[in-house]
């Protein structure tokens, strides 16, 4: 049924309304809000940050909602009253899945704020490929779709880069500055036309990968930690305390999957679907098309990593589907459902059992899929390594850094005791790659 507040973005508005887009993930969303805007589409990132944006949020939804829809209507409600937008020309978009998770309702919040704000005639665009709502200023087709997978793709690599960086730099601050140059050169790019050349976008991968391994950097020790959790708490730094860096002041480096990974757990989602229940088999043959596209341009990266002999690339992820289907069956898709045992399974099977599990405080599907998995995890892999942090509006950020540095500990005591006897001067060789 409609929502009784459901304002539609227009043809008209798509002209000259600027849509303000939440912040998860600044560089893969600065690309998309490129690749947007040669579709005509205003596009405007909110990189706001401090304690205000959650009070803000408390403010205009209850202090029992989900984190993440606490500081997302925080934010815009925060970029509505700066007085830089027109409150008569901006529209706000959010992604909606329509599953179970309470992610599902955040439009609804959302609308419920501006509305006791006086500014209910603000439209609210739910971005959906299961077409929930109808705007028919705001469409997506595979043009539209191609161009956004490529800000995703892009956005991974960097993201993959700066983390195999940013520990060892020997210039504090190199590997980011990078990183937000090639942003910018690539939201150029993809932001100039419509047209995307893969043979062109592939040499891109090369010269990224090959200007991250110029970095001077100091070869030495350190503890690898995953980041997996909830979609929002997971990759935002407003969501997470700024978690990675957290993460680098204590001299780890930081290990987080990709966006592109959620994007091809809910394609096959779709596909399960069929198997499972034999519903709409021409849906199931697009999605299982899409899978495969998805997987082919995400190990062209993954190679393109690799082939520098400095980095280490990405785990297939068909092998990350049957590593979930091992503790797990495939069919729960309950907000980041087997993906996120899944991804913890990957990260120990690859080197990295010291995994931090971030979740909203009362997120059902995260309290199960991942707090819940850590007991038959930890008897699999009796090495990991594993804590569960909560985040909420009243959480302590002390306490959650407190548990954080233990794990840290513990990870270091494990791998002081794993550390083979040093070799003799005559023995030693000198590394010649450059992380």
């Amino acid at each position: 049924m409609q929502d009784k507040s459901f304002v539609p973005f227009t043809e008209d508005m798509k002209r000259d309304y600027t849509i303000l887009v939440p912040n998860m993930l600044p560089m893969h969303f600065r690309l998309i809000a490129a690749v947007m805007k040669t579709h005509g589409y205003n596009m405007q990132l909110l990189e706001t940050s401090g304690p205000e944006i959650a009070q803000l949020g408390l403010k205009y939804t209850h202090n029992d909602t989900c984190y993440p829809a606490i500081l997302v209507i925080g934010q815009f409600m925060h970029a509505l009253q700066s007085g830089k937008y027109d409150p008569e020309k901006t529209a706000l978009i959010m992604f909606q899945t329509g599953g179970g998770c309470r992610a599902s309702n955040y439009i609804s919040l959302i609308r419920k704020a501006l509305k006791k704000n006086g500014m209910e005639h603000i439209p609210v665009i739910s971005l959906s490929l299961a077409g929930i709502e109808k705007h028919p200023g705001f469409k997506l087709n595979i043009k539209v779709l191609r161009g956004m997978i490529y800000g995703v793709l892009c956005g991974d690599l960097l993201m993959s880069l700066v983390n195999q960086v940013r520990p060892y730099e020997l210039e504090p601050g190199a590997a980011e500055a990078l990183a937000d140059r090639w942003t910018q050169r690539l939201a150029q790019e993809l932001g100039s036309s419509g047209k995307i050349n893969y043979r062109r976008v592939r040499a891109r991968y090369r010269e990224i990968v090959a200007d991250f391994a110029a970095i001077p950097v100091e070869r030495r020790e350190a503890v690898k930690v995953g980041v997996v959790g909830e979609i929002f708490v997971k990759y935002s730094p407003l969501g997470n305390n700024d978690l990675e860096r957290f993460l680098i002041s204590e001299g780890a480096e930081v290990v987080v999957p990709g966006l592109l990974d959620f994007c091809l757990y809910s394609v096959y989602d779709a596909i399960m679907e069929y198997k499972v229940y034999g519903k709409r088999p021409l849906k199931y043959a697009i999605f299982k098309f899409a899978f495969n596209w998805l997987n082919t341009k995400r190990r062209d990266i993954s190679d393109e990593i690799e082939r520098s002999g400095c980095f280490e690339g990405w785990t297939p992820f068909e092998h990350v589907v049957a590593l979930g289907d091992t503790i797990i069956n495939t069919t729960v898709k309950m907000g980041e459902g087997w993906l996120l045992p899944a991804e913890m399974l990957e990260l120990i099977e690859s080197g990295c059992p010291n995994i931090v599990c971030t979740q909203p405080f009362g997120c059902l599907p995260n309290h199960i899929c991942g707090k819940g998995m850590m007991k038959p995890i930890k008897e699999l892999y009796p090495q990991s390594n594993v804590i569960a942090i909560d985040y909420d509006a009243g959480a302590s950020r002390v306490n959650q850094e407190n548990r954080i540095k233990l794990m840290l500990s513990n990870a270091r005591t494990a791998a002081a005791a794993a550390q083979p006897p040093a070799p003799s001067a005559a023995e030693e060789t000198k590394e010649a790659c450059c992380v």
